[in-house]
């Protein structure tokens, strides 16, 4: 049965290479990081752009624990019990970032769907705390949907990022499968309420090679616009383990340009598209 699971793999292309971190700012951090035990998505979700990001001043924190109540096809955060909400933890990221001195930091989280509030009351407070003692620090808060629920959206806009984002994944076809709790349409409601209730700038990012076709990215790009989202950020899903998803397909960088040219056609702020990137990749140049 091993072997058939090996066999079956599509191989990873040679455009799917990582470039080694170096260079002196991602050293001082990577030091910070292990010093002070920070908690960085960067590092937990592996992420290939780390050298560049973390040389340009950029880095992502994951709040609200890291048990998901979720349990995606794609992710590799871990599903179950949410541990309780941790009060001091705004302060925590707030000093985290004071003390790497992040230029631009991207804030994310695990679904709470087990909050009443869905812990966009800690959001809030996680954005305040780090305009209060990081006051040089541009932000994008990378939100869950909240269940599409406005009065936790709200609370966001209210604390006003630079840039509010909540990733759609992937086409709608293949939402119920990659994104178990999620729905297509609902995602789209809480990028287009964003923009409604006063939000400056928003962003969303789709993975390819799940098994869309081609007329559906074009498709859910189109649809994304149709939400004055600001940005989007297309990239290659990558099997975190075994038990996830697999890679149906490795998109070339040619597709890739394909789809970001469209993006662009349709007056798109800002486009990332091309294999390695990921949500947060660039985020630093996201916020004009």
């Amino acid at each position: 049965m091993e072997n058939l699971v090996q066999d079956t793999t599509v191989q990873k292309p040679k455009w799917i290479r990582v470039k080694l971190p170096t260079g002196k700012n991602y050293r001082e951090l990577r030091t910070l990081v292990d010093k002070y035990k920070l908690n960085t998505i960067c590092q937990s979700g592996s992420c290939p752009n780390m050298g560049e990001c973390w040389g340009e001043g950029t880095a992502t924190f994951m709040i609200l624990g890291n048990i998901c109540t979720r349990s995606c096809g794609f992710c590799g955060v871990k599903t179950g019990k949410p541990m309780d909400v941790n009060w001091d933890e705004p302060e925590k990221v707030a000093r985290s970032i004071k003390l790497m001195k992040i230029k631009h930091a991207v804030l994310t989280s695990v679904d709470r769907d087990d909050l009443k509030d869905m812990g966009s009351i800690l959001w809030a407070e996680t954005v305040n705390a780090v305009r209060r003692i990081s006051p040089g620090t541009t932000m994008e808060t990378l939100i869950p949907d909240f269940q599409g629920i406005t009065k936790h959206i709200d609370r966001l806009v209210e604390v006003a990022p630079e840039v509010i984002s909540h990733n759609m994944e992937t086409v709608k076809r293949l939402t119920r499968e990659v994104r178990i709790q999620a729905k297509y349409e609902r995602s789209l409601d809480v990028l287009r309420y964003l923009k409604e209730a006063g939000q400056r700038r928003t962003k969303t990012g789709v993975m390819l090679g799940l098994g869309e076709t081609k007329d559906e990215v074009f498709q859910t790009i189109e649809d994304i616009r149709n939400a004055n989202v600001d940005v989007i950020t297309l990239g290659q899903y990558l099997q975190p383990t075994k038990k996830h998803l697999p890679v149906k397909k490795f998109i070339t960088p040619e597709e890739f340009d394909e789809f970001g040219d469209f993006a662009r056609s349709l007056g798109f702020r800002h486009v990332e598209s091309s294999p390695l990137v990921r949500s947060s990749y660039h985020a630093e140049k996201h916020i004009h």
